[in-house]
């Protein structure tokens, strides 16, 4: 910057050749202070266009637009300029002041000579400007010699920024086969360096990696295609690298790059292809008609719906017994069996299938149609089919009770196969199940086994299956309905079997009655029934007939006068003929019957038996519920009369039995309290041994009776014996346990009735109680009954 000078120490002329200098270089920017540059540090005359003087007022400071350049790294502090006013005369007495931005840390002032230097580089990217504010002084006084002066120090720019592409990596995509020079995208670089000064901003775009597939404009950055017939099928992804310049692409300029990615896009500018031009199918005769037969497919590279294909067949032998449709996933034609082939009438086909697609693209139709043919041969292969019959069903006659053995028809089957094997006839057993009929299994023809019955079955409705003898187990069938032809073999009978009744006072002449009849053969055309009255009753006097000639007969009363108490039934043979061929006819009985009416011939009564009995139940029945019932009753009486029964006891005491339960411990002893001793009753009562005592320790099933050789004593009882006996009963009784029920006990226990047998109480102690009865007891009991049975003489005296 012209600004600058290398040596602090230079005069003023110095500085002003600089200034002017800077000036000079400096032309071509913007500057308000035009009117400044021709100033000189003196006071001069300027003469206007009339001639007169003009005179410049005085300026007390000497200034100018000061410039640094940026990122200076010099050793010395770089001199932006020097400040001076008119009224430094050089003596030091004037003190030069610096203030604003920067003022004592970017930019320093000699208050002495006015000089301004920059301690710090400058980043014009970061401030572009600085503004400051000089003053002069009076060294002493600190006194304003002049008013202070704003001036500009502006930070020269350098081109230390490169190009920079903000939103990169780029993605853009164009479609193939596009014409030369078709717009992809633009790219834009920024510089952040001064685009008002110099090249350091003006940017050059080029293009280092992508040609000759793409270019780019070098001063907007658009890239366009550069080559013809880009074709995606054969490369569909481009990588292009693009580079911005400074200085307006020249050399020492800086640079910047970005990458671009660039997609071709599918067109329709492939017909389908098929890889081959004859394809060889193959299907089964066995085959029906919806199954697939074979699929060929055409390729086309195209995507999504260009690449979709249409199949439709065009022209071949084949095209009424095949159909073509197209398998959306796998985009492949499918040859389906439209009619059933035999391989016996035809064994090839042919059949021309085209390709095109759904959707063309018009801009490529000069490059050729977009479809393409291939030709399909289809062979027909042979299977083992099942005979065929010569008839969908067949119909057959038989007359009625034809003898056995009679041919009913025939049916017939053949091998369609080449082989032509033999057919094996059989009627399916499910279908005659009663096998009225035969089949002869080589020559197909049926006959019956027996006569038939029209009237019992009119239609045979059987199935006849034909298989290949030797083959693979396959059979036809076929429908064979038989019909039984009539034959007049049943005679004519009334159509109803109805009494007619007639009442007592009846006219002559009077129509009493209708009959019809029915045959279980088929009626002829012109076939009627004759009625007539049988031969055995032509000659009654009671009724007569007359045949209508419409298959009825009117019954009519030729006398009058019936009564009855003399006859109230009366019985009419009628003979009935069909008029068949044979002829058959028979003779069915009228039932008429004499009835009571009232004046208006209305029947009052007749004495007609019933012909059904009446629903009910038998008289065997009817005997069997009463006796049911009489027995059920008689239990019931019997029941209620053994409850209010009153049971008699066993044995009966003198004395009532009493006895108590006791609960054993593992003291010894239980006393007559003890369920399992004897019935303390009989030891009281000696009298009740002579009878049967059931036992306590058990419940016997049976009941002895008394032991022989027991006798009865009224007033005297052998103890002992009664011991023995009870022991001896015990033991032998076999429903007792195998256990003793007497038991001894070292305590006697309390309360008992009998009183105690001690002597220690009964020695001191008067009893008024009778011991005699112990002198029956036996030897056992002698001293016992010695001590208490008979009282002492002396305390009688006493």
């Amino acid at each position: 910057v012209p600004e600058r000078a290398p040596e602090v120490g230079l005069g003023l002329q110095v500085f002003l050749v600089c200034l002017g200098m800077a000036v000079c270089s400096h032309a071509s920017m913007p500057q308000n202070h035009a009117h400044q540059r021709g100033l000189s540090l003196h006071r001069h005359k300027e003469r206007g266009k009339e001639g007169q003087v003009l005179h410049r007022s005085k300026r007390g400071w000497v200034w100018n637009q000061f410039f640094v350049i940026e990122e200076y790294t010099g050793p010395d502090p770089v001199l932006v300029g020097r400040l001076h006013s008119d009224v430094d005369t050089g003596d030091g007495n004037i003190k030069y002041i610096l203030s604003g931005e920067g003022a004592g840390t970017i930019f320093v002032i000699d208050d002495k000579t006015g000089n301004i230097h920059a301690t710090k580089t400058l980043d014009r990217e970061e401030q572009a400007q600085y503004t400051l504010t000089a003053q002069a002084v009076a060294r002493d006084t600190n006194k304003p010699l002049e008013p202070p002066s704003e001036f500009i120090v502006k930070v020269q720019d350098i081109n230390d920024n490169p190009p920079e592409f903000l939103h990169g990596p780029y993605y853009a995509s164009v479609p193939e086969m596009s014409n030369v020079g078709t717009s992809v995208m633009q790219v834009t670089a920024t510089d952040a360096d001064d685009p008002t000064y110099g090249n350091s901003a003006r940017l050059v775009y080029s293009i280092l990696q992508g040609q000759p597939y793409f270019s780019v404009e070098p001063q907007t950055g658009i890239i366009r295609t550069a080559l013809p017939n880009m074709d995606r099928e054969a490369r569909q992804e481009y990588d292009v690298v693009i580079q911005a310049k400074d200085m307006g692409g020249h050399m020492g300029g800086l640079s910047g790059t970005t990458e671009v990615k660039i997609t071709l896009t599918d067109v329709n500018d492939n017909p389908p292809k098929f890889p081959q031009s004859v394809y060889t199918m193959s299907v089964s005769e066995d085959k029906v008609p919806g199954e697939e037969v074979g699929r060929l497919k055409a390729k086309d590279p195209d995507l999504g719906e260009n690449g979709l294909v249409l199949y439709r067949l065009i022209e071949g032998d084949g095209m009424n017994m095949f159909e073509i449709s197209v398998d959306s996933e796998t985009q492949e034609a499918v040859i389906k069996l439209k009619k059933p082939v035999d391989f016996e009438a035809k064994r090839t086909y042919t059949l021309r299938v085209e390709a095109s697609n759904k959707f063309e693209d018009p801009r490529f139709n000069a490059w050729g149609p977009y479809k393409d043919t291939a030709t399909v041969k289809i062979m027909v292969e042979d299977a083992d089919e099942p005979p065929a019959f010569t008839s969908p069903n067949y119909t057959f006659e038989v007359e009625e009770n034809a003898p056995n053995g009679t041919v009913v028809g025939r049916v017939h089957a053949r091998d369609t196969d080449v082989a032509n094997s033999p057919i094996r006839y059989m009627i399916l057993s499910y279908t005659d199940v009663d096998q009225f009929f035969t089949i002869d299994s080589e020559k197909g023809i049926i006959k019956t086994t027996r006569p038939l019955d029209r009237e019992t079955q009119s239609w045979h409705n059987i199935s006849v299956s034909a298989a290949e003898i030797g083959g693979h187990h396959q059979d036809a069938k076929v429908r064979v309905n038989i019909k039984v032809k009539d034959l007049n073999d049943n005679a004519p009978e009334f159509a109803a079997q109805n009494d007619v009744l007639v009442c007592e006072n009846v006219a002559p002449g009077k129509l009493i009655e209708t009959v019809s009849a029915v045959d279980k053969d088929e009626m002829a055309h012109r076939q009627h029934f004759r009625f007539s009255i049988a031969p055995e009753a032509a000659n009654n006097h009671n009724f007569t007939l007359k045949d209508n000639r419409d298959s009825t007969a009117s019954i009519f009363v030729t006398r009058k006068g019936f009564s009855r108490m003399t006859q109230d039934i009366y019985f009419l043979p009628i003979e009935i003929n069909d008029n068949g061929v044979p002829p058959m006819s028979s003779t069915n009985t009228l039932t008429i019957r004499v009835c009571s009416c009232d004046s208006r011939d209305t029947i009052l009564s007749c004495n007609v038996e019933p012909f059904i009995l009446p629903a009910g139940l038998s008289t065997g029945a009817l005997i069997a519920i009463l006796a049911c019932i009489v027995i059920l009753l008689a239990i019931v009486v019997l029941f209620v009369a053994l409850r209010r029964q009153k049971k008699e006891p066993l044995i009966v005491f003198e004395e009532e039995d009493i006895r108590e339960n006791i609960i054993t411990y593992d003291d010894e002893g239980g006393g007559e309290e003890d369920t399992e001793a004897f019935d303390i009753a009989t030891l009281q009562n000696p009298d009740g041994a002579n009878g049967f005592l059931p036992r306590k320790d058990i419940k016997p099933e049976l009941q002895y009776p008394t032991r022989p050789g027991t006798r009865p004593a009224a007033n005297s009882v052998d103890v002992d014996d009664f011991i023995k006996t009870r022991i001896s009963d015990a033991d032998n009784d076999p429903t007792a346990p195998p256990y003793d029920s007497i038991q001894i006990y070292g305590y006697e226990g309390r309360g008992s009735v009998a009183g105690s047998l001690s002597s220690l109480e009964t020695v001191t102690t008067d009893s008024d109680l009778d011991y005699d009865y112990l002198q029956s007891w036996g030897p056992r009991f002698k001293k016992l009954a010695d001590l208490y049975g008979t009282k002492d003489p002396a305390d009688d005296n006493s």
